[in-house]
Protein backbone atom coordinates (compact mmCIF):
# COMPACT_ATOMS: atom_id res chain seq x y z
CA UNK A 1 0.00 0.00 0.00
CA UNK A 2 1.43 3.37 -1.05
CA UNK A 3 2.32 5.86 1.69
CA UNK A 4 3.09 9.57 1.91
CA UNK A 5 5.11 11.18 4.69
CA UNK A 6 3.05 13.57 6.80
CA UNK A 7 5.34 15.18 9.36
CA UNK A 8 7.48 12.12 10.18
CA UNK A 9 4.86 9.39 9.73
CA UNK A 10 4.33 7.42 6.52
CA UNK A 11 0.56 7.67 6.21
CA UNK A 12 -1.16 5.04 4.06
CA UNK A 13 -3.09 6.29 1.04
CA UNK A 14 -6.14 4.25 1.85
CA UNK A 15 -9.85 4.18 2.64
CA UNK A 16 -12.09 2.48 5.18
CA UNK A 17 -13.11 -0.14 2.61
CA UNK A 18 -9.51 -0.89 1.66
CA UNK A 19 -8.47 -1.35 5.31
CA UNK A 20 -11.43 -3.67 5.83
CA UNK A 21 -10.45 -5.69 2.78
CA UNK A 22 -6.87 -6.11 4.03
CA UNK A 23 -8.03 -7.20 7.48
CA UNK A 24 -10.54 -9.67 6.06
CA UNK A 25 -8.34 -11.21 3.36
CA UNK A 26 -4.82 -11.36 4.84
CA UNK A 27 -3.09 -12.05 8.15
CA UNK A 28 -0.31 -10.66 10.31
CA UNK A 29 -1.16 -7.00 9.77
CA UNK A 30 -0.71 -4.21 12.30
CA UNK A 31 -2.95 -1.17 11.92
CA UNK A 32 -2.39 2.21 13.58
CA UNK A 33 -5.15 4.80 13.49
CA UNK A 34 -3.16 8.04 13.18
CA UNK A 35 -4.62 11.39 14.19
CA UNK A 36 -2.85 14.74 14.65
CA UNK A 37 -1.76 13.80 18.18
CA UNK A 38 -0.16 10.60 16.87
CA UNK A 39 1.78 12.47 14.20
CA UNK A 40 2.97 15.20 16.57
CA UNK A 41 4.17 12.63 19.10
CA UNK A 42 5.92 10.74 16.31
CA UNK A 43 7.60 13.91 15.07
CA UNK A 44 8.94 14.65 18.55
CA UNK A 45 9.87 11.12 19.64
CA UNK A 46 12.03 8.95 17.32
CA UNK A 47 11.04 5.77 19.19
CA UNK A 48 7.34 6.41 18.60
CA UNK A 49 8.03 7.41 14.98
CA UNK A 50 9.91 4.19 14.23
CA UNK A 51 7.31 2.09 16.03
CA UNK A 52 4.35 3.58 14.14
CA UNK A 53 6.13 3.43 10.78
CA UNK A 54 6.68 -0.31 11.30
CA UNK A 55 2.92 -0.88 11.25
CA UNK A 56 1.47 -2.34 8.07
CA UNK A 57 -1.17 0.39 7.72
CA UNK A 58 -1.17 3.90 9.19
CA UNK A 59 -4.58 5.42 8.49
CA UNK A 60 -5.32 9.16 8.11
CA UNK A 61 -7.61 9.61 11.11
CA UNK A 62 -9.13 13.00 11.73
CA UNK A 63 -9.78 16.07 9.62
CA UNK A 64 -6.25 17.59 9.79
CA UNK A 65 -4.42 14.41 8.77
CA UNK A 66 -6.81 13.61 5.92
CA UNK A 67 -6.55 17.18 4.61
CA UNK A 68 -2.75 17.14 4.90
CA UNK A 69 -2.55 13.85 3.00
CA UNK A 70 -4.89 15.18 0.31
CA UNK A 71 -2.79 18.34 -0.08
CA UNK A 72 0.50 16.47 -0.40
CA UNK A 73 -0.79 13.86 -2.85
CA UNK A 74 -3.14 16.17 -4.78
CA UNK A 75 -5.82 13.50 -4.31
CA UNK A 76 -8.92 13.50 -2.14
CA UNK A 77 -8.70 11.33 0.96
CA UNK A 78 -11.40 11.00 3.59
CA UNK A 79 -10.94 10.31 7.29
CA UNK A 80 -10.18 6.66 8.04
CA UNK A 81 -11.07 6.61 11.71
CA UNK A 82 -11.12 3.70 14.10
CA UNK A 83 -14.89 3.67 14.55
CA UNK A 84 -15.56 3.29 10.82
CA UNK A 85 -12.80 0.73 10.34
CA UNK A 86 -14.11 -1.28 13.30
CA UNK A 87 -17.73 -1.51 12.16
CA UNK A 88 -16.96 -1.88 8.44
CA UNK A 89 -14.44 -4.67 9.03
CA UNK A 90 -16.83 -6.58 11.28
CA UNK A 91 -19.69 -6.19 8.81
CA UNK A 92 -17.58 -7.28 5.83
CA UNK A 93 -16.22 -10.30 7.69
CA UNK A 94 -19.58 -11.78 8.67
CA UNK A 95 -19.90 -13.89 5.53
CA UNK A 96 -16.40 -15.32 5.98
CA UNK A 97 -16.91 -16.24 9.65
CA UNK A 98 -14.11 -13.96 10.83
CA UNK A 99 -13.40 -14.36 14.53
CA UNK A 100 -12.91 -11.32 16.75
CA UNK A 101 -11.20 -10.82 20.11
CA UNK A 102 -11.30 -7.64 22.22
CA UNK A 103 -8.41 -6.52 24.44
CA UNK A 104 -8.51 -3.47 26.68
CA UNK A 105 -10.95 -0.97 28.19
CA UNK A 106 -12.94 -2.27 31.20
CA UNK A 107 -15.41 -5.09 31.76
CA UNK A 108 -18.55 -2.95 31.93
CA UNK A 109 -17.75 -1.09 28.72
CA UNK A 110 -16.57 -4.15 26.82
CA UNK A 111 -19.56 -6.30 27.80
CA UNK A 112 -21.92 -3.48 26.83
CA UNK A 113 -20.11 -3.15 23.51
CA UNK A 114 -20.32 -6.89 22.85
CA UNK A 115 -24.07 -6.81 23.54
CA UNK A 116 -24.47 -3.94 21.06
CA UNK A 117 -22.41 -5.78 18.45
CA UNK A 118 -24.50 -8.94 18.86
CA UNK A 119 -27.61 -6.83 18.24
CA UNK A 120 -26.07 -5.10 15.21
CA UNK A 121 -24.48 -8.21 13.71
CA UNK A 122 -26.32 -11.35 14.91
CA UNK A 123 -23.88 -13.63 13.06
CA UNK A 124 -20.71 -12.04 14.46
CA UNK A 125 -18.18 -14.49 15.89
CA UNK A 126 -16.70 -13.17 19.14
CA UNK A 127 -14.33 -15.63 20.76
CA UNK A 128 -13.55 -13.64 23.89
CA UNK A 129 -12.30 -10.50 25.56
CA UNK A 130 -9.79 -9.45 28.19
CA UNK A 131 -9.75 -6.23 30.20
CA UNK A 132 -6.31 -6.12 31.82
CA UNK A 133 -5.21 -4.34 34.95
CA UNK A 134 -3.57 -0.95 34.53
CA UNK A 135 0.07 -1.33 33.48
CA UNK A 136 2.43 -0.22 30.70
CA UNK A 137 2.33 -1.65 27.19
CA UNK A 138 5.57 -3.55 27.82
CA UNK A 139 4.25 -5.00 31.08
CA UNK A 140 1.05 -6.11 29.36
CA UNK A 141 3.08 -8.09 26.83
CA UNK A 142 5.12 -9.74 29.58
CA UNK A 143 1.94 -10.56 31.50
CA UNK A 144 -0.27 -11.85 28.69
CA UNK A 145 1.86 -12.98 25.74
CA UNK A 146 1.79 -16.61 26.87
CA UNK A 147 -2.00 -16.56 26.73
CA UNK A 148 -2.52 -14.33 23.70
CA UNK A 149 -0.47 -16.50 21.33
CA UNK A 150 -3.09 -19.24 21.74
CA UNK A 151 -6.07 -17.01 20.91
CA UNK A 152 -7.67 -18.37 17.74
CA UNK A 153 -8.81 -15.00 16.40
CA UNK A 154 -8.59 -13.48 12.95
CA UNK A 155 -8.65 -9.91 14.27
CA UNK A 156 -7.68 -8.65 17.72
CA UNK A 157 -9.02 -5.18 18.54
CA UNK A 158 -6.93 -3.33 21.12
CA UNK A 159 -8.39 -0.43 23.13
CA UNK A 160 -5.66 0.92 25.40
CA UNK A 161 -5.18 4.45 24.06
CA UNK A 162 -2.21 5.93 22.22
CA UNK A 163 0.66 5.15 22.47
CA UNK A 164 0.17 2.26 24.90
CA UNK A 165 -1.85 0.16 22.45
CA UNK A 166 0.71 0.66 19.67
CA UNK A 167 3.60 -0.18 22.02
CA UNK A 168 1.72 -3.29 23.13
CA UNK A 169 0.96 -4.43 19.57
CA UNK A 170 4.47 -3.75 18.31
CA UNK A 171 6.25 -5.59 21.10
CA UNK A 172 3.76 -8.47 21.11
CA UNK A 173 4.13 -9.04 17.38
CA UNK A 174 7.91 -8.87 17.67
CA UNK A 175 8.10 -11.37 20.53
CA UNK A 176 5.35 -13.85 19.71
CA UNK A 177 4.67 -15.68 16.46
CA UNK A 178 1.08 -14.76 15.68
CA UNK A 179 -1.09 -14.76 12.57
CA UNK A 180 -3.96 -12.55 13.70
CA UNK A 181 -4.39 -8.96 12.58
CA UNK A 182 -3.99 -6.38 15.37
CA UNK A 183 -5.70 -2.99 15.31
CA UNK A 184 -5.36 -0.21 17.89
CA UNK A 185 -8.72 1.55 18.13
CA UNK A 186 -8.49 3.93 21.10
CA UNK A 187 -11.92 4.95 22.41
CA UNK A 188 -13.94 2.87 19.93
CA UNK A 189 -15.12 0.37 22.57
CA UNK A 190 -16.63 3.25 24.54
CA UNK A 191 -18.26 4.78 21.48
CA UNK A 192 -19.90 1.52 20.43
CA UNK A 193 -20.98 0.78 24.00
CA UNK A 194 -22.40 4.27 24.32
CA UNK A 195 -20.44 5.15 27.47
CA UNK A 196 -18.90 8.06 25.56
CA UNK A 197 -20.64 10.12 22.90
CA UNK A 198 -19.11 10.15 19.44
CA UNK A 199 -19.40 13.30 17.38
CA UNK A 200 -22.01 13.23 14.59
CA UNK A 201 -20.56 12.64 11.14
CA UNK A 202 -21.32 16.18 9.96
CA UNK A 203 -19.35 17.60 12.89
CA UNK A 204 -16.36 15.38 12.09
CA UNK A 205 -16.56 16.30 8.40
CA UNK A 206 -16.12 20.01 9.15
CA UNK A 207 -13.19 19.34 11.46
CA UNK A 208 -14.86 19.96 14.83
CA UNK A 209 -14.92 16.46 16.31
CA UNK A 210 -12.00 17.46 18.53
CA UNK A 211 -14.10 20.21 20.14
CA UNK A 212 -16.88 17.84 21.19
CA UNK A 213 -14.36 15.39 22.65
CA UNK A 214 -12.58 18.23 24.44
CA UNK A 215 -15.68 19.48 26.23
CA UNK A 216 -16.53 15.89 27.25
CA UNK A 217 -13.12 15.32 28.86
CA UNK A 218 -11.21 18.63 29.10
CA UNK A 219 -8.78 17.64 31.85
CA UNK A 220 -7.43 14.66 29.91
CA UNK A 221 -7.65 16.00 26.37
CA UNK A 222 -6.78 19.70 26.55
CA UNK A 223 -3.12 19.07 25.70
CA UNK A 224 -3.95 16.78 22.78
CA UNK A 225 -6.32 19.20 21.12
CA UNK A 226 -5.23 22.70 22.13
CA UNK A 227 -1.49 22.15 22.00
CA UNK A 228 -0.89 19.19 19.68
CA UNK A 229 -3.36 20.39 17.03
CA UNK A 230 -1.54 23.73 16.94
CA UNK A 231 1.82 21.98 16.71
CA UNK A 232 0.49 19.80 13.89
CA UNK A 233 -0.31 22.91 11.84
CA UNK A 234 3.10 24.45 12.55
CA UNK A 235 4.99 21.23 11.77
CA UNK A 236 3.00 20.73 8.58
CA UNK A 237 3.72 24.27 7.39
CA UNK A 238 7.39 23.64 8.09
CA UNK A 239 7.22 20.45 6.02
CA UNK A 240 5.52 22.21 3.10
CA UNK A 241 7.64 25.35 2.98
CA UNK A 242 11.00 24.16 4.31
CA UNK A 243 10.85 20.48 3.29
CA UNK A 244 11.59 19.35 6.85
Amino acid sequence: MKTTKVLQTNISETSVSQVSEVLNTSVGNRVAICNANTLVRSARDPKIKNLINNFTIKTPDGFPVAKALSFLTKQKFSRVDGYKVFLKTIEDGIGNDKKHYFFGSNDATTISMINKLNDMFPKIKIIGHLCPEFMSGEELVDQYKGMIKYIDADIVWVSLGFPKQEIFIDRLCNEVEISANYVGVGAVFEWVAGTKKKAPEWVANIGLEWFLRLIQDPRRLYKRYLIDNTLFILYFLRQVFFKR
